[in-house]
């Protein structure tokens, strides 16, 4: 294997907390590789009557603690190492949270925004025809991730309901409400972050009033910028995937989610109450008192590191900083929540639909919250004391808590 792929990283991560327990270092090789990795050309007509071809996968990594979950992605840079590693973070994540799943993940090599909702929809069906096989509710239970939504959920639910030849609405997380989805998860992974945040403030210095910068303004980083916002914190930047905006007085997020609405962009919004345009790549150096990366993987590297100002980094991306950054922040004293337990809001209120699937009992939104908050809390506090225990960053304490369980799983 190639020492520098996605992949790789995300074991070595697995490799350095083992050093902290007392387990056998051969337990390791089951994580060298995906239980399956599956890879299938999609087929979709046009609607111009054409047919196009794209490259789909599926990965379950693990299902040592239960049926692999995980996201759908749509994207033209998607590999089977993106997969297969967000797959890996996946079982660790579902470990690290206490939930009975291991780790899956989807993806389909394409740019979904030229589309129509006509071709979107046979994309969806036709990512189940593929791997109607690999899916179920008992097996593999997929999500939206990048550039999928909730009706990208139903689509698929549909489809396997026609192939299977019943109604099996835990196939999938992420529904709409109307079709067995549950309250919380438009919002569920950057409440998770937040909750753990509120939990963490007081043992890291984050203080009422801070000032925020948020890399990434899709569902996530928009959400967060919300709550943040209505807790008191100052929104002073904002990035998306075409430029990024600055004000120093503070970004009011409710007018510029009315201008990301009407024009795709946040930079639509420059030139009013004080805010400028600045490059992408220049969110992550802002001078600010918290960062949320909320965009992509590998966007704190080592060739910027260097110039991150905020003290305080919370991940609500997958793999948003490489292995390299982490040492630079790491010497820097910064304090990093680690995406695996920061993001993990989206999984946990997954797993929460999950269960009301299966039960056919839905609850309330403040049920939902209640019990969001109170998982985040768990375990966050069992990664703070772990961390001071060891003497090791939060994220190290995060797989080493993930570890132990998955160990437990096995012995």
């Amino acid at each position: 294997m190639s020492h520098d792929t996605m992949l790789h990283r995300a074991q070595a991560r697995l490799a350095d907390a083992a050093k902290h327990l007392n387990i056998d270092p051969t337990i390791l090789e089951k994580w060298e590789s995906p239980k399956e990795t599956t890879q299938a050309r999609l087929t979709i007509q046009m609607d111009d009557g054409s047919h196009k071809h794209f490259l789909a996968f599926r990965s379950r990594y693990d299902d040592t603690r239960g049926p692999t979950k995980g996201g759908i992605r749509y994207h033209p840079s998607v590999t089977a190492d993106e997969i297969e590693t967000l797959a890996l973070l996946m079982t660790v994540k579902c470990a690290l949270a206490n939930l009975p799943f291991g780790g899956g993940k989807g993806g389909v090599q394409i740019d979904p925004h030229p589309l129509s909702k006509t071709e979107l929809e046979g994309l969806a069906r036709g990512y189940v025809r593929c791997f109607s096989h690999v899916i179920g509710p008992n097996r593999d239970v997929p999500a939206p991730d990048v550039n999928t939504n909730s009706t990208t959920m139903a689509w698929i639910a549909d489809e396997y309901a026609f192939i299977v030849g019943e109604w099996t609405p835990g196939v999938t997380t992420g529904k709409p409400t109307s079709l067995g989805g549950s309250l919380g998860r438009d919002d569920a992974t950057a409440r998770g972050g937040y909750y753990l945040l509120q939990y963490m403030a007081k043992h890291i210095g984050f203080t009422p009033g801070a000032r925020v910068a948020i890399q990434g303004f899709g569902n996530a980083g928009s959400h967060m910028a919300q709550l943040l916002e209505s807790d008191g914190c100052k929104v002073v930047a904002i990035s998306d995937s075409k430029g990024a905006i600055v004000c120093k007085t503070g970004i009011d997020i409710k007018q510029l989610n009315a201008a990301k609405e009407r024009n795709g962009c946040v930079t639509s919004f420059a030139g009013s109450n004080g805010v400028s345009k600045i490059a992408a790549d220049e969110l992550v150096s802002v001078d600010c008192d918290l960062l949320v990366l909320a965009a992509m993987e590998d966007m704190v590297h080592a060739g910027n590191a260097a110039n991150v100002k905020a003290p305080i980094i919370l991940e609500l991306a997958n793999s948003p900083i490489t292995a390299e950054a982490d040492e630079i922040l790491k010497s820097k004293n910064f304090v990093v929540l680690p995406d695996i337990l920061a993001n993990a809001g989206g999984v946990i209120v997954s797993y929460f639909e999950w269960v009301q699937n299966r039960q056919g009992y839905y609850w309330s939104i403040e049920d939902i919250h209640a019990l969001l908050k109170t998982k985040m809390e768990e375990e966050g506090a069992a990664i703070l004391a772990l961390a001071k225990d060891k003497n090791i960053t939060l994220r190290s304490a995060a797989y080493v808590h993930a570890l132990s369980r998955l160990v437990g799983a096995i012995y």
